[in-house]
């Protein structure tokens, strides 16, 4: 692979479409989502359905036998190709309900965060169940409706037909026999995990262009015990989201160099006004009658 920097080929940022310059709340969440995607690609061959800036692609082929990452935009595909070179990946220009692979070619099919974006949900599901080999994957991914535009009062321009769960678990199980449902919800905070219970879930971690993973919690900087002559209660995995704590100390931080400037100015006015000859000459004026009249106490 050809190793380049990321500000040697950036996509430019459409507002919706992520890309790896932008390190924010969109990254994490589709690297864990890609991150999930690559414990089921090894030595498989994989779609990766509207790729975008390419990276997932690019990620699924460290561990897949081959991958092709689709996309509606020219621009998108002509970027990926020539950013990221593998010899089991390529990019092809394809929409969703059309794509251009034959029949029953791949094993595993990844798609986030595409269904928001146009309404042909049906002809969409119908052509990966036409792309997938019989038993394959689909992973795919979509905002539920209800928390991600009802519930907050948010309307994304981008979106054309989003859907509630029962609506996305309906439309997948048209189409597929079995259907399981992960929820994904961007938290930051601390985790607590039970000895017995450190190996029940993966724990992932890195950046845009490398994901690390680990079967249990990595390096805990704290130990807590639970310890009784009795049976001691059971302890799952908690995680306490401290996304509101952040915010705060967020939004404080950024009124912080506001307040300082403002203090520093009042300081430099309230310096003008001592120094001035006015303000001296007015203090001599009350100064002269109080120390004659202590005098004469």
């Amino acid at each position: 692979m050809n190793k380049t920097t990321l500000a040697d080929h950036a996509l430019p940022f459409t507002g919706e479409r992520f890309v790896p310059e932008r390190q924010d709340e969109i990254a994490i969440e589709h690297m864990h989502r890609y991150a999930l995607a690559m414990e089921f690609c090894d030595n498989k061959d994989i779609l990766d359905i509207a790729s975008g800036e390419g990276y997932g692609s690019d990620l699924l082929a460290t561990r897949a036998k081959s991958v092709i990452g689709v996309d509606i935009a020219k621009e998108a595909i002509e970027h990926s190709q020539s950013k990221y070179q593998r010899s089991n990946l390529r990019y092809l220009e394809g929409r969703a309900d059309s794509i251009p692979l034959d029949a029953c070619s791949v094993d595993v099919v990844v798609s986030f965060e595409t269904l928001e974006h146009h309404n042909m949900h049906e002809e969409m599901y119908a052509e990966i169940k036409r792309v997938l080999r019989p038993g394959g994957l689909l992973i795919i991914s979509t905002p539920d409706k209800l928390f991600y535009s009802d519930l907050p009062k948010f309307e994304n321009e981008y979106h054309v037909k989003e859907l509630y769960l029962e609506e996305f678990r309906n439309l997948s199980a048209k189409y597929f026999k079995n259907v399981t449902m992960v929820f994904q919800k961007l938290a930051y905070g601390s985790l607590l995990v039970s000895e017995q219970n450190n190996t029940a879930f993966e724990y992932y971690a890195g950046t845009v262009g490398e994901i690390d993973s680990s079967a249990q919690l990595p390096e805990p900087t704290y130990n807590i015990c639970m310890a009784s002559d009795e049976t001691v209660p059971p302890v799952g995995v908690s995680l306490f989201d401290a996304a509101k704590i952040l915010a705060d100390y967020q939004a404080q931080s950024s009124e912080k160099p506001r307040l300082d400037a403002r203090l520093e100015s009042l300081s430099k006015q309230l310096n003008d006004v001592v120094n001035s000859r006015s303000y001296r000459l007015g203090r001599m004026l009350t100064w002269l009658p109080r120390k004659i009249s202590g005098g004469n106490t």
